[in-house]
């Protein structure tokens, strides 16, 4: 099977929630998995472990985690990333040192691997035709998710992904204009607001042709909502539960 160029491959996407029947096959998977293996690591920490979910039963169950979302059961492979320093609490016991976990340093760098791996899986997969999305519902019930996969303590389940062969292709989301997230030299203000604005149109607009009216607010007015009350409260429990607390 041939590949995409890279830049194709980045350039085009756009998230696939339904998927054909067609298997996954082996040695595409262990591909992808060596790809993510190479993604870079804060200092070779390597602070990632990755899940593989096929039983029906058990993608059923991780979708009921996730909020309902059913393509997270309807995918051939569902994937969990999760930030692991169960593995590299184990290197200090090997050589018996201590095991300074509780700081936010190394919660951003485990989340930080956990993220490159997982690109690094999505842009290989794609590179084959197939598709996916990124399911962060996997931190709404992560004690539920942890139960499920039997993950170990001092394991964060970060993101998940459904990966198959695309049955759909859905209109690209437009971003946001360059000039609000690029600046040279140092970050620039003075135009923010009017870019922000423009864009609030452009995918006002998006919304509304693709919605066919049932949605029609902009990405603008969609963050000022979603950023106005508290997300996954039930996630920093975990976390600290876990025995990681962040100072």
């Amino acid at each position: 099977m041939s590949k995409k160029s890279v830049t194709e491959t980045i350039q085009e996407h756009r998230s696939i929630r339904k998927f054909t029947s067609t298997p996954i096959e082996d040695d595409i998977l262990q591909d992808l998995f060596t790809s993510a293996q190479w993604a870079p690591s804060s200092h070779n920490v390597q602070a990632y472990s990755i899940i593989v979910v096929k039983r029906p039963t058990s993608k059923q169950k991780l979708a009921e985690c996730c909020g309902g979302q059913r393509w997270v059961k309807e995918c051939p492979v569902f994937l969990v990333f999760c930030a692991d320093f169960y593995r590299l609490e184990m290197t200090t016991e090997m050589h018996g040192t201590s095991f300074e976990i509780d700081e936010a340093e190394n919660l951003v760098v485990g989340t930080v691997d956990t993220a490159l791996a997982a690109q690094n899986v999505f842009l290989t997969a794609k590179s084959y035709g197939l598709g996916g999305v990124m399911i962060g519902g996997v931190r709404n019930h992560p004690g539920q998710v942890a139960d499920l996969l039997n993950l170990p303590e001092l394991t964060i389940p970060i993101m998940g992904m459904c990966l198959g062969y695309p049955d759909q292709h859905p209109w690209q989301k437009p971003r946001l204009p360059q000039e609000t997230v690029v600046h040279y030299e140092s970050y620039h203000t003075g135009r923010l607001k009017k870019h922000l604005q423009d864009y609030e149109q452009i995918s006002a607009d998006y919304y509304t042709r693709r919605t066919q009216g049932r949605k029609t607010i902009g990405w603008t007015k969609q963050m000022a909502e979603y950023l106005s009350e508290p997300r996954r409260e039930e996630l920093s429990y975990f976390i600290k539960n876990q025995g990681i607390q962040i100072k």
